[in-house]
């Protein structure tokens, strides 16, 4: 097997790489970093000195590949296609998911981050001012995609692609943070589509025994 991928069960951004791997039965290693552990964090930061998760080794291609939408997932499609072709052939078609994708990933997902990260700080480093921004961030990606969802089934159109593979953590951590509301029952029903996926049910078991370290963990 010549794939391992160095991740953390509940890191948001590494449940985007774990969804594709899993649609598509890739076989990996899996290798579970802990960043408190010296000698985890070590290794890890000599494979890849940002410390960002995730990272995909591969060692039959002798490469490294950071980064989990544009640089894994398309890595893997490219290299390790399976039957769920999460980036279409289509180059129009293409071009739509990339969007979808980064839309999640920087007006969902990243302000979430934001969120949960100042409730991490002490309370007297605390920035309420920014927290707001970043909900009223997600409040408007909210409006959008409940715009956007109203007439199809997945994120770029009627078929599972790697921009539903960003929204699954997105929006599953970002209604932890900020809920739907009534006024947002399409991203409630797409959200729970999502949550169905055979992927997506394995992603949140295996991260369960993390949860009571997410900040927002109501059980």
């Amino acid at each position: 097997m010549s794939l391992t991928l160095h991740f953390h069960p509940l890191a948001s951004f590494c449940w985007k790489a774990l969804v594709a791997l899993y649609e598509n039965d890739t076989p990996f290693t899996p290798n579970i970093v802990d960043l408190e552990d010296e000698r985890s964090r070590a290794a890890f930061l000599k494979l890849w000195p940002l410390g960002k998760f995730p990272v995909l080794e591969d060692t039959a291609r002798d490469r490294v590949v950071p980064e989990s939408s544009i640089i894994i997932i398309e890595y893997l499609a490219t290299h390790y296609p399976g039957r769920a072709a999460l980036l279409p052939a289509d180059p129009d078609t293409a071009l739509r998911v990339r969007l979808a994708d980064r839309f999640y990933d920087f007006y969902v997902h990243e302000p979430m981050q934001r969120v949960v990260a100042d409730r991490l700080r002490p309370e007297d480093r605390r920035d309420a001012f920014g927290v707001e921004q970043a909900r009223a961030q997600i409040r408007t990606s909210y409006a959008i995609i409940e715009h956007g969802m109203a007439d199809r089934d997945w994120a770029a159109g009627s078929s599972f692609t790697m921009a539903d593979c960003a929204a699954m953590p997105s929006l599953f951590y970002a209604n932890k943070v900020e809920p739907f509301g009534k006024e947002h029952a399409n991203v409630a029903r797409y959200h729970d589509r999502l949550l169905a996926r055979p992927s997506a049910v394995r992603v949140i078991e295996e991260a369960k025994p993390y949860f009571h370290m997410f900040p927002y963990n109501k059980g």
